[in-house]
């Protein structure tokens, strides 16, 4: 045997998450959708927060959507966690969770009642949360493409 004929091993980086039992990935995703469903209503609540004395102190009756910042930074925070799980598909399900939680509940409401307000702020908490998540999620799904196809090479 020549040195030559010796190949070392392919080393491959495995992800944190995907030596998981397919179990614990299941309820982990399910724990994901749950975090995003979550923060969709925390987010669509909170909206409307104003700094009008009676919550936060009173700075002119001012808008204060603190929850934008929340949704651009936890919705591609999830989706790249969930995308971690083995599936880089997986990524898909805290975005679209996410996305559906905003707009039925902010359309019909708790009582029927419109919780999405109309101002920039509605607009901006979907592209803030949005745009950022599907940023990441096509990064995520790119990398898998390139990689799958210089594995057929």
């Amino acid at each position: 045997m020549t040195a030559s004929s010796i190949r070392a091993p392919r080393v491959t980086k495995p992800d944190d998450l995907g030596g998981l039992p397919p179990q614990a990935r299941i309820a982990m995703v399910a724990l994901l959708a749950i975090d995003a469903a979550l923060l969709a209503l925390l987010e669509l609540f909170y909206l409307p927060l104003r700094l009008d004395g009676n919550i936060l102190p009173r700075v002119g009756d001012l808008p204060f959507p603190i929850v934008i910042v929340v949704a651009a930074v936890t919705t591609p925070w999830l989706v790249s966690i969930a995308s971690g799980l083995g599936n880089r598909k997986l990524g898909m399900i805290p975005l679209l969770v996410w996305l559906v939680t905003i707009l039925v509940v902010g359309v019909t409401g708790p009582g029927g009642d419109l919780v999405l307000i109309g101002d920039v702020r509605t607009l901006l908490l979907l592209a803030c949360g949005a745009l950022p998540a599907g940023l990441v999620l096509g990064g995520v799904l790119g990398r898998d493409a390139r990689e799958s196809r210089a594995g057929r090479r």
